[in-house]
């Protein structure tokens, strides 16, 4: 089986926590790593974004990403990508033609991506797979006052994919359920596969490891640390966990607490400057470490010197980040919101919280730090949970769902215009 995987915006090989890169590019990368493990050819096609690359990057065996040249390579900013995606249609078929290939399925990642897949699907006369990741209407009922709304067009497009797709892969229930509440979608053509967190690199550390990373970090040995992983935007919430600080820090001015923020900024006129003067503003900013993103690799040491992460968004389709944090052994406070309740064990391996008010996540911040003994607990449980994601599992559902749909076949599409699906 060979498969065309389109994630057209950011590459599977940036770094997750700035730009657009994110929990979808881990999603990418590693469902697509452990397909090709089980024998499945995967080809990634993503935009080109700097000369010297290489059109082709031999990532794995079965495993390529492809470089499609679609507009300038650097100042193109994602608001802008809708203008290429005609140049990076052409540009997958014309690497199909040049270099004789041909595929049996396309799995496209978010709507930028599935707008080419579905022109692609009925080209190649393939079954088309969609993973929206997050979608338009969803993040506007869910964003915060200060937050940009997604625009109507970004949410027409996602609802011709709805229509038009072969499977639409979701990673929860909730998931499933925003497609039918605010895309009208059938659910029989609805899939859930859970992701799942790379279990042998996110492990719990030692304590004279976790030592360790806290000198590195300037973070006295002492204090209790509370970490948020993430892109460096309102909706990802850092400036909830900000407020929060500041208010647990009004509430005991004696607490010995450090918060360490992750990430780069995401989006048009981001920067991590807005969250610092948000810190000095409330007068926390001595409690506070900004670092930039980091590999896997070095990030493990962080969740693990962390006593907590928080994950504040206003909406995640799963959260990444709380399976691993909770791999590495550390316990979550997280948003009551999307996937998080079925990522994290209400008071077993972390606290949901229900809307983003600093008092609330003061609350339910201050109550684990203050208990060590149900933190502890949380954490040692916490491994336990992140166990039963994986994405070798991810990845054997995935191909079965691939089969089912080969042998289904493509869609009618005159049948879908003569039924009225099409909007």
């Amino acid at each position: 089986m060979r498969v065309a995987m389109i994630s057209l915006h950011t590459s599977p090989l940036h770094q997750p926590g700035s730009g657009d890169a994110g929990g979808m590019n881990v999603y990418v990368l590693q469902t697509a790593r452990h397909l090709a493990r089980r024998g499945v050819a995967v080809d990634i096609f993503t935009r080109a974004t700097r000369m010297g690359q290489g059109e082709i990057v031999e990532v794995e065996p079965n495993l390529r990403v492809i470089n499609i040249i679609a507009g300038p390579y650097e100042g193109l900013a994602k608001e802008a990508l809708p203008t290429q995606l005609a140049a990076f249609a052409g540009g997958m078929l014309q690497w199909e033609h040049c270099h004789d290939v041909s595929y049996d399925l396309i799995h496209s990642h978010y709507w930028l991506s599935g707008q080419v897949g579905w022109l692609l699907r009925d080209v190649w006369k393939v079954p088309l797979v969609h993973t929206a990741h997050t979608l338009a209407a969803v993040k506007n009922a869910h964003r915060s006052a200060e937050d940009t709304p997604e625009s109507e067009a970004r949410r027409i497009c996602e609802q011709q994919l709805v229509d038009n797709a072969d499977v639409l892969v979701v990673n929860t229930d909730q998931e499933r359920a925003d497609l039918v509440e605010h895309y009208d979608a059938d659910e029989s053509i609805i899939r859930v596969i859970p992701p799942g967190a790379d279990t042998e690199l996110f492990t719990p550390g030692s304590d004279r490891a976790t030592e360790r990373t806290r000198r590195e970090l300037g973070i006295p040995l002492h204090a209790k640390v509370i970490a948020f992983v993430g892109r460096l935007q309102t909706f990802k919430g850092p400036q909830v966990l900000i407020r929060a600080t500041a208010e647990l820090m009004r509430r005991d001015p004696g607490r010995a607490l450090c918060v360490v923020i992750c990430g780069g900024p995401s989006g048009q006129h981001a920067t991590p400057e807005e969250y610092a003067q948000l810190a000095r503003e409330l007068g926390v900013e001595r409690r506070i470490r900004f670092l930039n993103p980091r590999p896997p690799q070095e990030l493990v040491a962080l969740y693990q010197a962390a006593d907590i992460v928080a994950v504040p968004s206003y909406n995640e389709s799963f959260g990444l980040v709380a399976i691993e944090a909770q791999a590495s052994g550390t316990p979550v406070v997280a948003a009551r919101v999307g996937g998080l309740p079925l990522a994290v064990a209400e008071g077993e391996t972390g606290i949901l919280v229900d809307g983003h008010e600093p008092e609330a996540w003061a609350d339910a911040l201050g109550t684990l730090l203050d208990d060590d003994e149900t933190r502890i607990a949380m954490g040692e449980a916490a491994v336990r949970r992140a166990a039963s994601f994986s994405w070798c599992a991810a990845a054997e559902r995935l191909e079965e769902l691939y089969e089912d749909a080969l042998s289904v076949g493509v869609a009618d599409c005159p049948q879908r215009f003569a039924s009225g699906k099409e909007r």
